[in-house]
C-alpha cells in the first residue's frame, strides 16, 4: 500500500489519545470537536465550472442556418462554447476590520497655537492611583486595561512585503476577448460649402502616412437636407436605420504621429470635368443672393436633373485631411484645437516643434479631452490622381512643408468633427458586421458604427468572434487605344454571384449613407472622360460561411452618358464588358481560395470581354489576347479562412478524419488517396511550426485543440489503426517552444507565455473521445491506446532517464504492481492525462529537452485534465487514492524526478540557464501544490520527500539551491489546507514519524522533550520537524539560511512572513484558542530569532514604504532627520556596553518583516506557556529577548509622514487637530470605507492568493489629504499594537520572575526597554498602558530601582518629565500620576528622594536647554496637577513630602521661568546665549546642574556650527568635573582642579569648586551623575577634542589631549592611546598643511543706546562672527531681528564716533556696529608668533576713527588725524559666549604726520613681504608697484613727502616725527628697488614695456625723494640731556594732547 495521508491523520490521533507528561497537559486538552473540526480536510476543494463567454454585441456573430463544412463548424462552436475553468473552491477571506482603528495621534506633531484656559488648574488625576494594595489586582486591572479594544489581526495593519517575492501568487491570465487598440469616437457635425446646391457624400477613413497603409475600413456619411434626399428618391428603394450614422468609432492599434484622418467628398455625377464643376463653389456664395440668386437657382435645378437620371452614379468632388494624433495630443496637453494650429484650414503639427517628434510619448489615447476639430479649406480632386499612391504624396508634403502647395487648388468650405475618447460602448452602437453591441437603446436613435481597424502591423491575438468580410479594392483600368470613342466615362458594377444566372446575385455587399443595409450591386465613382481612371473604391462583402466553386466576383464595365441626346430614351449605360474572379472555392483549387483569402494586399489581373461570357458561348472573345488591362486588390478579414498554407492543410486533413469526404481527397493542386492520408498527416503535423506567427496565434486555440484529440485518440486510418499520439505531442512541444523563442509575445513574471497561459485557464477542455470518428468506423472498445505504444518503452526510457529509479525494489516507498503489464493495460480507460503523462515520460531529444524546459505548460495541461477527470468522477463516487492508475502515479513519479535532476544539472553545468531553473523549480512547486487538491496527499508528500532530497545535495556550494527550495517550500505552504498539512492542532509530546524526514535533519542533534520541557517547544528539534513536516522544512530553511547567511535569507524571512499573514487574515483562525494552537507550530521560529539578533538591522532607517522617515516631520532628503534607536539601550540590555554586536545582515525592511512575525506570535500564543517559558530560560538569553524587544518598540515606531505640499499642511496643525480628524475619520465611514476600498471590496478571494491587507500606494505621488490622514492612522495604529504585545511580553516577563531569583537584572532590563518606549513617538493608547507599567513596576519594585537603578531613574525621571510638558491631555495626565509615585515612593524607600529631586531638577534642565518640543504652559499645568496629588494624598499629610514637594516645584517653577524668556530670544542666539549662561552661572552651587546647562549650550552652540564655543562649553565642564573628582578621589593621574585647565584657557578658573562647607559632593545625591567619573571627564574632553578639530583650533586639541592622556596611561588602555595618538598626528599635519590658510573668527564691536534696550542700554559687547564675515552682513542680521522687536524706532549708526547722548531720540533704539581687530602690545607680539597665537585668547581689540578739526571724517594730508580706540572685554575670546561685554575703553589721536608715519610703514611691510615671500604673486607685486611707485597716485608716496618733508618743521616736538618719517621713506625707497628687481624676473615676454616704465617711474620717484631725504635736521644731533619726568603713556605716545594742555 501507498503512504496515505489518512495513514498519517490516523496515527496522529491514536497519538493524541496517549497521557503526555504533566508539565504539557495545558497542550493537549484541546477539545475533540475542535479537532475534528480543524483537523479534517474538506471532502473536496475542486470544481470545475462551465462560464458562459461575455459577448459585446446582443448575440454571437454566427453564419446564417444552413449546412456547414466542418472546419467553419468547428471555429464557430470555439468562438461561442462557454469556458471551462477547474477551479479550487474559495474560501471567503476576512477582511481585515478597521472599524476599531483607534484615533490616537502621534506626540511629535509640530503644535501651533492652543487656547489656555485662564489660570493653572490641575488636570484631571488618574483614578486609583493608589487603591491598589495587592499586586495581583493591580497587575490584573492594568492587564484588562490593555487587552480592550485591540486588533485582532496584527498584519491587517502591517504593509505587505515585496510582491517579487510572492511567488505563490500565480497571475490569473486576462479572459480571452476581441482585439480592440485604442478607441476614439468621431462625429461628423458639419460639412458646409460657400453655396448648397446638390447633395453632397463624405467618406472617412485613417491613413498612416509612416506605412504607408490604410489602417480603417471607410465609414460613410452624408448631412444631406430633406430636399436633397427627394432628389436622390427614385435611386434609393428604402433607407435603413443602420445607414443613418453620422458618429464612428475608429480603434487604432499603433499610434504613430503619421495618422491623417481623410475626408473625401463625392457628388452625383454630372456633364465636366471636375475643375468644371467645382468652380461654382470656389467663385460663388450664398451671401451674395441678389446677384447669384438666378445662377444658383439654375444650379439647383441641374442638380436635381441629374440627381433623377444619374443619382446611382457618383463622381470624386474634393477631399481634406487633419492629423488626427495631433489633434489628440493637443488635447491631451489642455489645448484647444483651433486655426491657429492649421494652414490653410487643415490642422497640422508646426514645424521643427518637439512635440511633434515625441507624439508617441506624449499622446494619450484614452485620457485626452474631447475637442472639436474645424477643417476650414478643401482640396480639390485630381481626375488623374485619385489613387491611394497619390493620396500618399498630398500627404507626405504636407507634413513635410506644413502647408498645402500651390498646384492643389483648394475649394472654401467646413467640416466640424468632434474627437471623443471611448471609455464604454455608447448607446446605439453598431458593431462592424452590423450587430447592435450593448448596451442598447431605449428610443430610435441615429446609431454610431464600429469601423473595423487594419491595423499597420501584425497583432497577436486569438481569434475569439466569427468574422468572414471580404474587401475588393479597383485599382486602375487602362483603356487608352483599346476602345472606341464612346468609352470614356468608365463605371465598374461589382456583384458577389451565387450562379451564372443574373438572378444568382447576393445582397452580400455593405450599402453606405441613406441606404440599405445590403445591396446587391455597388459602381465606382467615375471620371469624366478618362480611359484609364484610378479607383478609390472600397466595397464590403460579407463572405457566406460556406463557398462552392459557383461563388464568384462579377465585374461589369460601362460606359455613362452623362448627357442624354435627343431622341434617346434608353439607359444612359453602355456596356463595355465583363470580367470576373474565377470561382471562390475552399474545397477545389486551394490556390483559388487563396485569391480572396489572403489578406495581405494582392494584385489580380483580370480579362475583359467585349460580349457576354455564358455557358453556352464556348468561344470567348478576351481582350488584348488575355493580358491585364484591369487591376484589383482584395482583402479578406476572416476568423475561418486560415491563410496560411500550412494551417489549411492541417485543418483539412484534420477534418477528412471525420470521415463525409471522397478519396481521392484534394487538398490545393495535390490529391491524397486514402491509404497515404496518414503520411500526408503526419507532414502536415509536422510543418504546423513552420507557420507564420500570426496565423499560428490567430487559430492557437484550434490548432491545439486538433492536437489534444490527435494525442488522445487512435485512429483507424484504411483499416489500420494509426497512432499520431507521439508526433502530435512533438508538434504541441514544438509550438509552445515557438511561442516562448518570440519576441513579439509577451510573458508574465513567471515567463509564462501570456497566450498559452491563458488557453489552458479559460478555454483547454478534455477532447471528446467521441469527436474524431475514423472513416472506417469507432476504434474497437476492447483496444486501449496503450496498446499503439507498449509500456515496456516508457519503462525502459525512464530508467534511461533516471538510473537511480528502480521500480518495487530499492524505494519500500513506491508499491510494486499487483498484476502483469499487458492485463492492466488493457482494462486502463482512455485518458487524455494519462497519455500526456506518458508522452513526456518518453519523448526524447530536443522533444524532451523542451518539454522540460517548458513544463510549466504540461504540468498545467496535466492538472486541467485531471481536475476534468476527477470531475467527472465525483459522480460515480471515486475515492481520492483510486483517481488515478499506478501506472499513471509512476509516470508522474519520474517526470517530477526527471525535472528535479535538470534543475540539479543546470545549476553545475548552465549558470547562464540559470533564470530557467528557477522558473521550472517555481512551475514544478505549482504542479505538486495543485497535485494536493486532486490526489492522494500521501503520494504528493512522497515527491516532496523526493524532491528535497534531490535538491539537498549540494546545498552547501550552491546558496542558489537554497533560494530555490525556499520558493518551492513557500509555494507549497501557500496551500489552502497548509495548516492541516502540517499537523498543527496536534501534541506537541508525540508524534508518527514524519513521510519525509528534513533537509538537513541529520546536521541537529535531537533532544529529549522531557528533559528540556517548555524550553524544547521553542527550539526546532528533530522531532518537531517529524511531526510538522511543512513547518519544519520551511522553518529549518530559514534557519540554515541565518547561519550560512546566503543570498536566500530575504526570500526565507519574506516566506515565512507571507505564510502567517495568510493565517491572521484566514476566517477559519479567528477563534482565540485556533490562533494559539497555530503560534504553537512557530514557536521554533521565536529561538531562531532570538538566535539571530545579531543580524538584525535595527537602525531604524526603514525605506519610506515602511511608514515614513522622520520622527519630527524632517524632510524626506535629509538623512540626519532619521532618528536611530538609542543603540546604546539596546547594548546595554545584552550585556554588552563595548558595542561588539556583529554586523546586521539584514536590510531595515527584511528585518521589519522578521520581527513582525515574532510579535505575531507573541502576540497569539498562550499567555501561561510564555510564562513558563521565561521562567525556565537562562539569564543571557532572557537578556537577548529584552534586547530583541527593545529591536521591535524601535522598528516600529511611528514616522510622522512627509510627502507633497497636501500633507505640509497637515503637519502644521496641531496635534489635537490631528487627533479631531482621526477622531472624524472613524466614527464615519472614512477609515474602513477607504480601506475596503482599497483592498478592492472582494469577498471571494484566495486565503493565500490576495491577501486583503492594506497597501500603501507608494507609486502614486498626489494622494489625496483623505489618503494621506488614512496612511498614517493605520500607520499609527501599527504602532500602537506592536508596542502593546512588546509591553504584553514584558508584563509577563516581570509577573513570571520569582522573588528568589535576582530580580534586579530583569527588573532593570524591563525598565531598559519601557525607557526606550518613552523615547521613541507613541500613541495615546500606548502611553496611557505603558505608564500604567511604569508605576506597577515602582510599586512593586521601588526600593530595587531606586537604589540598584540610579542611572536608569534618572532617565526615567527625564522622560516622564517630558511627557508632562505634551499638549496631549491624555499624556500629561498619566506622567504626572507616574512622576508623583516616582517622589512618594523614593521618599518613603530609604529616604531616595533627595536623589529624585536632583535627577527631577536636571531632567528639566536638560529639557528646557535641548528639547524643541517642548511646551512651558502644559509643563505649568503639570507642576499644578503633581502639586495636587500631594495636596490630596491623605497617607503622606502627616510627613514632610508634601512640603517637600511643594519646594521642589517652585525651583522648577522658576528655571521655567527664565524659559520663558530664552523662548522670547529663540531668534537671537546671542542673547540667548546669555541667558543660558545666566542660569548656568546661577547654578554655580548645584555641579550637577551647571555641568547640565553647560551641556545645553555645548549643544545650541553646536547646532549654530560654532565649534569653539561648544568646545569650550565642554572644557569648563570638564573643568567642574575634575574640581569635584579631586575632591572624592586622590590619584596623580587625575587633574588636578579647574587649574590644569588654564592652558586651554583661562576662563576655565572661574570652574573653582565652592567651599566644602557649602557642598559636599558625597551626600544628597550631589555630583552622583554619570558624567562625575574619570570615564566621564575623559568622555567630556574627547568630545571637547573633537569639536575643536571641527573649529579648525588643531593646536587646542593637542592641549586637550595632554589632560587625558595620564589618564589613559594609568588605566593601561592602550587601545585608545593607539587612538588618541593618531588623532593628535592629525591634528599636527592639519597645522603644517593649512598653515597661513587658517580663517579664524571677525570681531565686532556692538553698542546698544536707547530706553526700548532695557538691560542693554549703553552696553558695548564685542561679537565673534564666522570667519571672513563682512560688516553688511551682521549689520543686516541685527537689524532684522531688532526691526521686529522694535519696529519702525530702530535705527542703525552707520559710522564709529562717540555717542553723544543727548543727541539721540528718546522714543528710537540705535545699534552701532563697528569692525575691531585684535590689539597687542609689543611685548606680546614676541610670544604671539603664529597665526593661531594672534587670534587665541584675545581680549583687546582696537578700532580707528579717522577726523579732521573742523569736523569732517576725511581732509588734506596735513589735516588728517586719526583716533585709535583700545576695547578691554570681560573675559578671552573664545569663550562659552560668542559676545562679550567691554569692560575698558582707551582712546589716543595721531597727528597728520603719526598718521602718515604709519601709512608709509604699512605700505612697506606690504613691499617687503610682496618681494620675499618663497612663491611671488607676480600680480599682488605689481599691484603694489603700482600704488607704490606709478605716476598718478592721488596722496601718494610723493605727495606725502612734499607735505611732511620738504620743510623742516619749526616746532621742535615735531623732529623727531619728520625724521622718523624721512627714515621711513628710506627704508620705502629700498623696498621700492628690490621690488622692481624682482618683478624683472617675474614677467612674461609682452610685458616688458611695462616693466622699462616702472623702472622709469621708479628712478623718477627715487631722484624727487633724494634732495628731502638727504636733508637732516641738525639740532637732533647734537647731545641733549636725558628728561627725567614721569610720562603717562598716553602722553608719550600723543603730542597733541600734550600741545592742547600747553595751550
Amino acid at each position: 500500500m501507498s503512504f496515505g495521508w489518512r495513514t498519517i491523520l490516523n496515527s496522529h490521533r491514536k497519538l493524541l489519545s496517549m497521557k503526555t507528561p504533566a508539565a504539557l497537559q495545558f497542550l493537549t486538552q484541546t477539545d475533540s470537536a475542535l479537532m475534528q473540526e480543524l483537523g479534517d480536510f474538506p471532502d473536496d476543494d475542486l470544481e470545475v465550472e462551465l462560464v458562459e463567454k461575455e459577448c459585446r454585441t446582443v448575440r454571437h456573430s454566427v453564419p446564417e442556418e444552413g449546412w456547414l463544412d466542418s472546419h467553419v463548424r468547428d471555429c464557430v462552436q470555439s468562438y461561442t462554447q462557454p469556458w471551462l475553468m477547474s477551479l479550487l473552491i474559495l474560501l471567503q477571506v476576512k477582511s481585515p476590520s478597521l472599524a476599531v482603528l483607534s484615533d490616537d495621534s502621534s506626540r511629535t506633531l509640530t503644535s501651533s497655537d492652543f487656547d489656555l484656559r485662564s489660570g493653572l488648574t490641575p488636570d484631571p488625576r488618574v483614578e486609583g492611583l493608589l487603591h491598589f494594595s495587592n499586586h495581583d489586582d493591580l497587575d490584573r486591572f492594568n492587564q484588562e486595561a490593555r487587552q480592550g479594544n485591540r486588533h485582532p489581526e496584527l498584519f491587517a495593519l502591517y504593509p505587505p512585503a515585496d510582491e517579487d517575492d510572492a511567488v505563490e501568487i500565480r497571475p490569473i491570465p486576462d479572459c480571452p476577448k476581441e482585439h480592440m487598440g485604442d478607441r476614439i469616437i468621431i462625429r461628423c457635425q458639419a460639412i458646409k460649402f460657400e453655396i448648397d446646391i446638390e447633395p453632397l457624400f463624405a467618406t472617412l477613413a485613417l491613413y498612416d502616412l509612416r506605412e504607408k497603409k490604410k489602417i480603417s475600413e471607410n465609414f460613410y456619411c452624408d448631412l444631406n437636407s430633406d430636399q436633397f434626399k427627394g432628389f436622390l428618391k427614385p435611386h434609393t428603394p428604402q433607407t435603413d436605420h443602420s445607414t443613418l450614422s453620422r458618429a464612428a468609432i475608429f480603434s487604432i492599434t499603433y499610434p504613430s504621429p503619421d495618422i491623417y484622418l481623410v475626408i473625401k467628398i463625392e457628388k452625383v455625377l454630372q456633364q465636366g470635368e471636375i475643375s468644371d464643376c467645382a468652380e461654382p463653389y470656389m467663385v460663388m456664395k450664398e451671401t451674395d443672393s441678389a446677384k447669384n440668386k438666378e445662377k444658383l437657382e439654375k444650379l439647383r435645378n441641374q442638380s436635381e436633373m441629374f440627381c433623377q437620371r444619374l443619382g446611382r452614379y457618383r463622381m470624386p468632388f474634393a477631399w481634406a485631411t487633419v492629423n488626427i494624433m495631433n489633434v489628440i495630443s493637443t488635447a491631451t496637453l489642455d489645448r484647444d484645437t483651433t486655426d491657429s494650429d492649421s494652414i490653410n484650414g487643415v490642422c497640422l503639427p508646426r514645424r521643427n516643434s518637439e512635440r511633434f517628434g515625441t507624439m508617441e510619448d506624449q499622446c494619450n489615447m484614452s485620457a485626452f479631452k474631447p475637442a472639436t476639430i474645424t477643417i476650414s479649406t478643401f482640396c480639390k480632386q485630381e481626375g488623374d490622381r485619385l489613387s491611394d499612391e497619390d493620396l500618399f504624396k498630398f500627404l507626405a508634403d504636407i507634413k513635410k512643408f506644413s502647408s498645402l502647395q500651390r498646384r492643389i487648388k483648394t475649394i472654401p468650405g467646413t467640416i466640424k468633427l468632434d474627437v471623443t475618447p471611448v471609455h464604454d460602448n455608447p448607446v446605439a452602437c453598431l458593431s462592424t458586421e452590423l450587430i447592435p453591441v450593448k448596451p442598447l437603446a431605449e428610443k430610435n436613435v441615429r446609431p454610431v458604427k464600429e469601423v473595423l481597424e487594419f491595423p499597420s502591423s501584425e497583432v497577436y491575438v486569438p481569434h475569439s468572434t466569427y468574422r468572414n468580410l471580404l474587401y475588393v479594392y479597383p485599382q486602375r483600368l487602362n483603356f487608352v487605344n483599346r476602345l472606341t470613342s464612346g468609352g470614356r466615362n468608365i463605371t465598374i458594377k461589382i456583384q458577389f454571384m451565387s450562379g451564372e444566372d443574373p438572378s444568382c446575385v447576393m445582397p452580400v455587399i455593405f450599402g453606405k449613407s441613406n441606404g440599405p443595409e445590403f445591396v446587391q450591386e455597388v459602381y465606382t465613382p467615375v471620371t469624366y472622360h478618362n480611359k484609364s481612371p484610378d479607383f478609390y473604391e472600397e466595397v464590403k462583402m460579407a463572405l457566406p460561411a460556406r463557398l462552392t466553386e459557383r461563388h464568384h466576383l462579377l465585374f461589369t464595365f460601362y460606359h455613362i452618358s452623362c448627357q442624354q441626346k435627343q431622341n434617346q430614351t434608353g439607359a444612359s449605360e453602355t456596356l463595355i464588358g465583363y470580367s470576373n474572379i474565377p470561382p471562390l472555392s475552399a474545397e477545389h483549387s486551394p490556390s483559388l481560395c487563396r485569391t480572396f483569402s489572403l489578406r495581405f494586399l494582392i494584385c489580380q489581373s483580370l480579362y475583359l470581354s467585349l460580349q457576354r461570357i455564358t455557358p453556352q458561348v464556348p468561344p470567348v472573345k478576351w481582350m488584348e489576347s488575355h493580358k491585364g488591362v484591369f487591376n484589383l486588390e482584395i482583402q479578406a478579414v476572416s476568423s475561418v479562412h486560415t491563410q496560411d498554407n500550412h494551417l489549411e492543410r492541417f485543418f483539412t486533413l484534420c477534418h477528412a478524419l471525420e470521415g463525409g469526404v471522397t478519396f481521392p481527397l484534394r487538398v490545393r493542386e495535390e490529391k491524397i488517396p486514402e491509404n497515404k492520408l496518414e503520411h500526408e498527416l503526419k507532414l502536415s503535423i509536422i510543418s504546423l511550426s513552420s507557420s507564420r506567427l500570426e496565423p499560428l496565434v490567430l487559430y492557437l486555440h484550434l490548432v491545439l485543440d486538433k492536437l489534444f484529440t490527435l494525442i488522445m485518440q487512435p485512429m483507424v486510418i484504411a483499416g489500420q489503426t494509426a497512432n499520431l499520439a507521439q508526433i502530435a505531442f512533438e508538434s504541441v512541444v514544438s509550438i509552445v517552444n515557438s511561442l516562448h523563442n518570440s519576441q513579439e509575445l509577451a510573458r508574465d513574471q513567471q515567463g509564462r507565455n501570456g497566450l498559452l497561459a491563458t488557453y489552458l485557464y479559460w478555454v483547454f477542455r478534455l477532447p471528446d473521445s467521441n469527436e474524431l470518428l475514423s472513416p472506417g468506423g469507432a476504434v474497437p472498445p476492447t483496444e486501449g491506446r496503450y496498446s499503439t505504444m507498449g509500456r515496456a518503452s516508457a519503462t525502459t526510457v525512464g530508467t534511461m532517464l533516471l538510473q537511480s529509479r528502480i521500480r518495487s525494489s530499492s524505494n519500500p516507498d513506491i508499491p510494486a504492481p499487483h498484476s502483469p503489464e499487458d492485463t492492466e493495460v488493457n482494462n486502463i480507460l482512455s485518458q487524455f492525462h494519462e497519455e500526456l503523462a506518458l508522452q513526456i515520460v518518453v519523448s526524447t531529444g530536443v522533444c524532451r529537452e523542451n518539454a522540460y524546459k517548458y513544463a510549466w505548460f504540461f504540468f498545467e495541461l496535466l492538472v486541467k485534465s485531471m481536475a476534468q477527470h476527477v470531475s467527472q468522477l465525483e459522480k460515480q463516487d471515486v475515492p481520492r487514492r483510486s483517481r488515478f492508475s499506478d501506472r499513471f502515479k509512476d509516470d508522474v513519479t519520474t517526470i517530477v524526478s526527471v525535472v528535479t535532476a535538470e534543475m540539479g544539472t543546470i545549476l553545475v553545468k548552465q549558470q547562464k540557464e540559470l533564470e530557467q531553473a528557477e522558473k521550472v523549480n517555481i512551475s514544478l512547486a505549482f504542479f505538486l501544490y495543485d497535485l494536493l487538491s486532486l490526489m492522494d496527499r500521501g503520494f504528493v508528500f512522497i515527491l516532496v520527500k523526493n524532491y528535497c532530497n534531490q535538491m539537498s545535495a549540494k546545498t552547501v556550494s550552491m546558496p542558489t539551491l537554497i533560494s530555490m527550495r525556499l520558493e518551492f517550500l513557500r509555494i507549497l505552504c501557500s496551500h489552502e489546507h497548509y495548516l492541516n498539512l502540517s499537523l498543527y492542532f496536534s501534541s506537541p509530546a508525540s508524534a508518527p514519524v514524519s513521510p519525509c524526514p528534513s533537509i538537513s535533519s541529520q546536521s541537529s542533534s535531537s533532544c529529549s522533550f522531557q528533559e528540556q520541557r517548555i524550553l524544547g517547544l521553542f527550539e526546532l528539534s528533530q522531532e518537531f520537524k517529524q511531526q510538522h513536516y511543512l513547518a519544519g522544512l520551511l522553518l529549518t530553511e530559514l534557519s540554515a539560511a541565518l547561519d550560512m547567511e546566503s543570498e536566500g535569507l530575504r526570500k526565507a524571512i519574506n516566506a515565512t512572513y507571507s505564510l502567517l499573514c495568510a493565517h491572521d487574515l484566514d476566517q477559519r483562525c479567528t477563534r482565540p484558542e485556533v490562533r494559539a494552537k497555530v503560534a504553537t507550530l512557530y514557536l521554533p521560529l521565536v529561538g531562531i530569532i532570538i538566535d539571530s539578533i545579531n543580524y538584525l538591522d535595527f537602525t531604524g532607517t526603514v525605506s519610506e514604504a515602511r511608514g515614513g522617515k522622520s520622527k519630527t516631520g524632517g524632510s524626506d532628503e535629509d538623512p540626519d532627520n532619521i532618528p536611530p534607536i538609542n543603540q546604546s539601550i539596546a547594548m546595554a540590555i545584552a550585556g554588552n556596553p563595548f558595542n561588539t554586536l556583529a554586523v546586521a545582515t539584514l536590510s531595515a525592511e527584511t528585518s521589519r518583516n522578521l520581527l513582525v512575525c515574532f510579535l505575531w506570535v507573541m502576540k497569539n500564543a498562550e499567555r501561561s506557556l510564555i510564562q513558563r517559558w521565561t521562567v525556565d530560560m537562562p539569564s543571557a538569553q532572557l537578556n537577548r529577548l529584552l534586547e530583541l524587544l527593545t529591536i521591535c518598540v524601535s522598528c516600529f515606531e511611528y514616522r510622522v509622514r512627509v510627502s507633497a505640499p497636501l500633507s505640509t499642511q497637515a503637519l502644521q496643525k496641531s496635534q489635537q487637530a490631528k487627533m479631531q480628524l482621526e477622531d472624524s475619520l472613524l466614527r464615519g465611514i472614512g477609515a474602513r470605507g477607504e480601506m475596503m476600498r482599497r483592498a478592492g471590496g472582494q469577498v471571494n478571494l484566495r486565503w493565500r492568493k490576495d491577501l486583503t491587507q492594506w497597501r500603501q500606494t507608494n507609486d502614486k505621488h498626489d494622494k489625496t489629504k483623505a489618503e494621506l490622514d488614512q496612511e498614517a492612522l493605520i500607520s499609527g495604529n501599527l504602532a500602537t499594537e506592536s508596542n502593546l504585545i512588546v509591553l504584553d511580553l514584558l508584563e509577563t516577563i516581570v509577573q513570571a520572575v520569582p522573588l528568589a531569583d535576582c530580580k534586579d537584572s530583569v527588573v532593570g532590563g524591563v525598565l531598559r526597554v519601557l525607557l526606550h518606549c518613552l523615547t521613541c513617538n507613541q500613541s495615546t493608547t500606548f502611553l496611557s498602558h505603558c505608564f500604567s507599567t511604569l508605576r506597577a513596576l515602582v510599586v512593586k519594585f521601588g526600593d530595587l530601582l531606586f537604589e540598584e537603578e540610579a542611572e536608569q531613574c534618572a532617565d526615567l525621571c527625564q522622560k516622564v518629565l517630558q511627557h508632562c510638558s505634551s499638549p496631549v491631555d491624555g499624556n500629561r495626565s498619566q506622567a504626572c500620576a507616574t512622576l508623583y509615585l516616582i517622589m512618594r515612593y523614593s521618599f518613603s524607600s530609604a529616604n531616595n528622594f533627595s536623589r529624585v529631586k536632583m535627577q527631577v531638577t536636571m531632567s528639566l534642565a536638560s529639557l528646557v536647554g535641548k528639547s524643541e518640543d517642548f511646551h512651558e504652559e502644559y509643563l505649568r499645568r503639570s507642576l499644578r496637577t503633581i502639586l495636587a496629588y500631594a495636596e490630596e494624598d491623605t497617607e503622606m499629610q502627616n510627613t514632610p513630602l508634601p512640603s517637600q514637594v511643594d519646594e521642589l516645584l517652585r525651583n522648577l517653577n522658576s528655571i521655567l521661568s527664565d524659559t520663558v524668556k530664552m523662548r522670547e530670544f529663540q531668534e537671537d542666539p546671542e542673547m540667548l546665549m546669555d541667558l543660558m549662561y545666566r542660569i548656568a552661572k546661577g547654578y554655580q552651587t548645584s555641579p550637577d546642574l551647571r555641568l547640565t546647562w553647560l551641556q545645553n549650550m555645548a549643544e545650541k552652540h553646536k547646532n549654530r556650527k560654532c565649534f569653539t564655543e561648544s568646545a569650550m562649553c565642554l572644557v569648563h565642564a570638564a573643568a567642574l568635573v575634575a574640581e569635584y573628582l579631586s575632591m572624592l578621589e586622590d590619584h596623580k593621574y587625575l587633574p588636578v582642579g579647574s587649574v590644569t585647565f588654564q592652558n586651554i584657557s583661562p576662563n576655565v578658573l572661574e570652574e573653582s569648586a565652592v567651599s566644602d562647607d557649602i557642598l559636599s559632593p558625597d551626600e544628597d545625591g550631589v555630583c552622583s551623575g554619570q558624567y562625575f567619573t574619570t570615564s566621564g571627564l575623559v568622555g567630556l574632553l574627547k568630545q571637547a577634542a573633537e569639536l575643536f578639530s571641527n573649529g579648525g583650533l588643531y593646536e587646542t586639541v593637542n592641549e586637550v589631549y595632554k589632560i587625558i592622556m595620564p589618564v589613559l596611561e594609568a588605566h593601561r588602555d592602550f587601545r585608545e592611546l593607539v587612538s588618541t595618538h593618531e588623532k593628535l598626528q592629525r591634528a599636527f599635519d592639519n597645522i603644517i598643511q593649512k598653515g597661513h590658510k587658517r580663517m579664524f573668527g571677525t570681531y565686532f564691536r556692538v553698542g546698544f543706546y536707547g530706553a526700548k534696550f532695557g538691560d542693554l542700554d549703553e552696553q558695548e559687547f564685542v561679537y565673534k562672527e564666522p570667519a571672513i564675515t563682512h560688516l553688511p552682513e551682521i549689520s543686516h542680521r541685527l537689524e532684522n531681528f531688532y526691526s521686529q522687536c522694535f519696529g519702525d524706532a530702530l535705527e542703525m549708526i552707520k559710522d564709529s564716533k562717540d555717542i553723544d547722548r543727548s543727541k539721540l531720540d528718546a522714543n528710537k533704539a540705535y545699534i552701532q556696529i563697528t569692525y575691531v581687530e585684535p590689539f597687542f602690545d609689543d611685548y606680546e607680539m614676541k610670544d604671539r608668533l603664529t597665526n593661531f597665537e594672534k587670534n587665541f585668547n584675545l581680549r583687546r581689540f582696537m578700532y580707528t576713527t579717522p577726523f579732521t578739526k573742523a569736523g569732517r571724517p576725511r581732509g588734506e594730508l596735513n589735516e588728517q588725524y586719526k583716533r585709535k580706540t583700545i576695547l578691554t572685554t570681560m573675559h578671552t575670546f573664545p569663550y562659552i559666549k560668542t559676545r562679550i561685554n567691554v569692560i575698558q575703553k582707551e582712546e589716543f589721536d595721531l597727528t597728520p604726520i603719526e598718521v602718515a608715519i604709519e601709512d608709509m610703514q604699512k605700505k612697506t611691510r606690504e613691499l617687503a613681504v610682496a618681494t620675499h615671500r618663497e612663491q611671488p604673486d607676480a600680480k599682488m607685486l605689481q599691484m603694489l608697484l603700482q600704488g607704490s611707485v606709478g605716476a598718478t597716485v592721488n596722496q601718494g608716496p610723493l605727495e606725502v613727502a612734499q607735505v611732511f618733508l620738504n620743510e623742516i618743521p619749526a616746532d621742535p616736538k615735531l623732529f623727531r616725527h619728520h625724521n622718523k618719517l624721512r627714515l621711513c621713506f628710506k627704508e620705502f625707497i629700498m623696498r621700492c628697488g628690490e621690488a622692481v628687481e624682482k618683478n624683472k624676473h617675474l614677467i612674461t615676454l609682452d610685458q616688458k614695456e611695462y616693466q622699462q616704465e616702472l623702472k622709469k617711474n621708479y628712478n623718477r620717484l627715487r631722484e624727487n625723494l633724494r634732495p628731502m631725504l638727504e636733508r637732516k635736521i641738525p639740532e637732533l644731533y647734537k647731545p641733549i640731556k636725558p628728561r627725567l619726568e614721569n610720562r603717562d603713556s598716553v602722553k608719550r605716545l600723543s603730542f597733541r594732547r600734550a600741545l592742547e594742555e600747553n595751550s
